[in-house]
């Protein structure tokens, strides 16, 4: 069982610190564990799961942009 620290879960999940906490808040995101008084991590397999369980985006479903706008 690996723990990512914050930094790496930001890489992995593509979203700020901010958002993953409001995700954790409202149960939308794997919880943190409390590693030490002052660290917290995240286990690797939850947040992979997490990762997994999002829906996909088809290139039909994305907007449309235009460089004219």
């Amino acid at each position: 069982m690996r723990v990512l620290r914050a930094s790496e879960v930001e890489q992995r999940v593509g979203l700020s610190r901010t958002t993953i906490w409001r995700l954790e808040r409202t149960g939308e995101f794997p919880s943190r564990r409390r590693l030490g008084a002052n660290a917290v991590g995240w286990l690797e397999q939850e947040v992979e799961d997490w990762i997994t369980s999002r829906p996909e985006v088809s290139a039909g479903s994305l907007p449309e942009v235009r460089a004219d706008q």
